[in-house]
């Protein structure tokens, strides 16, 4: 009788979801390119539970992608996020003392600018930047763009600079001698998955979105990259996808495929995580209905405001399900070996299969993501 009732609740769910979302996106033929770097990798050396939870044993390491993208509308073209400069102990001090103590390692890199310079993009083409936030992995060095390009940021942002400020985390050179943009989302006149939203070129082809919490100030975008789907560029909305995955929506919209379920079985400490049909040592994916993850809300959590963090996250999760979205973090490491690289465009994510393809591979023990058991003497147990 259990187990049927559990049966029955599966298919509710999934009757409950057919239909699909109306995220209130409105119709546009105007689209924009998309394009992504891989800027470096980092490695949050014994503190992934600032990052997410729950931080399983043999698993306090976290090794994450710093991306980096290229928009192009029309002539113009921008950057959304531009990882993190090379010359680490240049930040100002407060975040110097991550790296030099040891608490965040990055492996040797070119900086954004170099990247787009060796792909032919010219400095000088960069109408204007955005930054999700101010962290120190999306900031880059702006002092390396000409002054002709722009920077776009979230009203709310924190812009005290080191030295007036000394746990200031920006530097007046980030800002200092270029055209500085707020974007006030109190005058957004839209609203997609209960998220704020401002049409930027008016036309309908790229939009920033409020999702607050990480950091004062946090912003993402949706990018129109056909008349009919798009790209969610998530900033730290989440930095692994185990936070937004799975859900009834997405499980019903995305299968997890067979070889994967039952590798999940044995894979996903039961130890650790449980779902309505699961038993001690097999873990039944199906029936899991929340994420496997949570945002970090421990005292030194990278989360400013966890609380509201996971609501923003509960939305954006919304664009995840959805067949017609493509949501990529900053950090996604599940995708760090599949995702197509500059020079290739990434318009054509939904007409190539690459989302289908690719959703699940966080739950593959091969992949990068996989953080769902503990490593006991290194080995996964």
């Amino acid at each position: 009788m259990r187990m049927l009732s559990a049966l029955s609740l599966v298919l509710v769910a999934g009757e409950a979801y057919a239909a699909g979302l109306d995220l209130g996106i409105p119709a546009s033929q105007a689209t924009v390119n998309v394009r992504v770097f891989n800027t470096a990798n980092g490695t949050v050396v014994n503190n992934a539970h600032t990052l997410f939870t729950p931080n399983l044993p043999g698993r306090e390491s976290v090794v994450v992608p710093i991306y980096s993208f290229l928009v192009e509308h029309s002539t113009r073209r921008f950057m959304f996020d531009l990882g993190i400069r090379t010359d680490v102990l240049n930040f100002a001090p407060s975040v110097a003392a991550l790296f030099s103590g040891g608490i965040i390692a990055i492996d040797p890199h070119k900086d954004i600018t170099e990247l787009l310079e060796d792909g032919g993009i010219p400095l000088t083409s960069i109408d204007a930047v955005f930054w999700s936030h101010a962290h120190f992995d999306h900031i880059g060095d702006m002092s390396k763009f000409p002054n002709s390009t722009d920077l776009i940021i979230g009203s709310e942002m924190d812009t005290n600079t080191f030295p007036d400020f000394p746990n200031g985390t920006l530097q007046a050179s980030d800002l200092e001698g270029r055209t500085v943009t707020k974007i006030d989302f109190s005058t957004a006149n839209l609203t997609f998955s209960g998220l704020k939203a401002i049409d930027f070129f008016g036309d309908g082809s790229f939009y920033l979105v409020n999702t607050p919490g990480h950091l004062p100030g946090h912003m993402t975008a949706l990018a129109r990259v056909t008349p009919t789907s798009f790209i969610s560029l998530g900033g730290d909305t989440f930095h692994h996808v185990g936070e937004a995955r799975p859900r009834p929506f997405f499980q019903h919209n995305f299968p997890c495929p067979a070889d994967l379920l039952e590798e999940a079985r044995t894979a996903i400490s039961t130890d650790f995580f449980w779902s309505a049909l699961s038993r001690e040592g097999n873990f039944d994916l199906p029936t899991r209905f929340q994420q496997l993850f949570a945002v970090s809300d421990l005292p030194d959590s990278f989360y400013a405001d966890p609380v509201t963090s996971q609501v923003s996250l509960e939305k954006v999760a919304r664009f995840d399900a959805d067949p017609d979205i493509l949501v990529l973090v900053a950090h996604d490491v599940s995708l760090r070996d599949t995702i197509p690289y500059f020079p290739a465009y990434l318009n054509d994510w939904k007409a190539n299969g690459f989302k289908q393809a690719n959703v699940w591979n966080f739950v593959n023990k091969t992949n990068p993501a996989f953080a769902f058991s503990p490593i006991n003497n290194g080995t996964a147990s």
